[in-house]
């Protein structure tokens, strides 16, 4: 054989290979992004646009993995928002154990402030786990707690919501008056619809939903999101 037919021939072999298959997932796990329609994914600890500044770890793929009857609540949701012209757009979904325990590592290390300006300009780093914004254990890793906003369907764009994902503040409680009243509306716009769908709000963070009849109540999983 020619050696440029070699070449073609490798080549030939090469682009013929399979690509990488998804990682199966637990059983009663699913992506969100297959059953919820119009759903928008922005996985932010996939990323650097994060609390931390990195990539977390577990977050190998920007994927929301959910719980079964969390997806499948969630769809429900999206069908009752999308009569308003509204639909979501996810945060995190699913958060591998080791995710966690890289956020304490990092609330350990006092001096690592670089993201300070943007997520918690008011708070003193020390005082983040007394205040609960930061926990050694997350209901996300039960797989059916899940961050989120509204959007306009029509072009994909967030509606305001007095403050961004992640910010530790007072001013991101649901129950906080200093935003805008529009805001304050978007934010029980979004409560209210999420409740209807069987979730329950978290008095300290605006974006964050776990669903009411969760199918793992007690189990704190740590398998990568990919």
């Amino acid at each position: 054989m020619h050696p440029s037919s070699h070449a073609a021939f490798a080549l030939l072999l090469l682009s013929a290979q399979p690509a990488p298959a998804q990682a199966p997932l637990p059983p009663g796990f699913t992506d969100a992004a297959a059953v919820v329609d119009g759903l928008i994914v922005d996985m932010r600890y996939f990323g650097a646009n994060n609390f931390v500044g990195e990539r977390i770890d577990g977050y190998e793929r920007p994927r929301c993995l959910l719980s079964v009857p969390a997806a499948n609540a969630l769809a429900a949701v999206e069908r009752d928002l999308s009569a308003r012209g509204l639909g979501l757009k996810v945060f995190d979904c699913y958060r591998p154990q080791r995710a966690v325990a890289q956020f304490v590592r990092w609330a350990q290390r006092i001096d690592d402030v670089k993201r300070k300006r943007e997520f918690y300009p008011d708070e003193d780093k020390r005082e983040l786990f007394n205040k609960g914004y930061i926990s050694d254990r997350s209901g996300h890793s039960r797989g059916s707690t899940v961050d989120l906003t509204l959007v306009r369907r029509a072009d994909g764009r967030e509606l305001d919501m007095g403050s961004p994902f992640d910010f530790f503040s007072p001013k991101s409680w649901p129950s906080d008056r200093s935003v805008s009243d529009e805001a304050q509306q978007n934010r029980a716009l979004l409560a209210a619809a999420m409740r209807r769908g069987g979730f329950r709000p978290y008095d300290k963070e605006w974006w964050h939903f776990t669903l009411n009849n969760e199918p793992f109540p007690d189990t704190y999983f740590d398998f990568p999101v990919r």
